[in-house]
């Protein structure tokens, strides 16, 4: 099995790449719009900004692909900066559209006394959905995030999990085929690995 990790120029590909080689299957840091529409699941990494992401993937054409992939059921996961592109729009230095895979917008965390942006660390997760496939045979526990700008759900049923970080914090989505999670699930110990592995367990139409 054959997992594409999108490169657009802008993720953690060596640390995604290596977490998927650790759970078994083989991966493939590729920017050919063939060999991921060719994989039996995608990854979409990402860090930085919003605009800076979309721009690479639109000069690319891989946000074309992205949302090819996608609308033929292949499993995608976006990771922290990654998941965020699957929204509608982000507003980190302007109002950006994203790839619109799910409804919803990114906004960038209101201050809080006590609490600091950009939020960083270790924080459980609450699972809303314990049906979920990405969560057979788990336990809620803590992972890692780093992140200044968080999504605001346009449909309710795409959240999948949330992290209190002085108001509940979008942390895992989904709708379909199509998955994210805020925090870094390859720098997030057991329970990020396992988490990953389940979504690549996920079987798509040429699974």
């Amino acid at each position: 099995m054959t997992v594409a990790i999108v490169d657009y120029g802008m993720g953690n590909l060596h640390s995604v790449s290596k977490a998927v080689e650790r759970l078994g299957y083989k991966s493939l840091v590729t920017g050919e719009a063939g060999e991921i529409l060719a994989a039996d699941s995608v990854i979409l990494p990402g860090v930085g900004a919003f605009g800076d992401a979309m721009e690479h993937l639109r000069e690319s054409g891989l946000d074309a692909v992205v949302q090819e992939a996608a609308a033929s059921g292949q499993p995608l996961l976006g990771i922290c900066l990654g998941m965020q592109l699957l929204f509608s729009s982000g507003e980190e230095y302007g109002t950006h559209e994203g790839l619109n895979l799910l409804p919803g917008s990114v906004v960038r965390f209101a201050p809080r006394e006590g609490y600091k942006v950009p939020h960083m660390g270790w924080n459980k997760l609450d699972f809303l959905q314990p049906q979920s496939p990405l969560f057979s045979g788990l336990e809620a526990g803590h992972v890692y995030f780093v992140h200044s700008f968080h999504a605001i759900m346009a449909q309710q049923s795409d959240l999948l999990a949330v992290t209190d970080y002085g108001h509940p914090v979008t942390a895992i989505v989904g709708r379909e085929n199509v998955f994210g999670m805020q925090f870094h699930p390859e720098k997030s110990g057991e329970l990020g690995m396992k988490l990953l592995g389940n979504f690549l367990k996920l079987k798509g139409p040429q699974g």
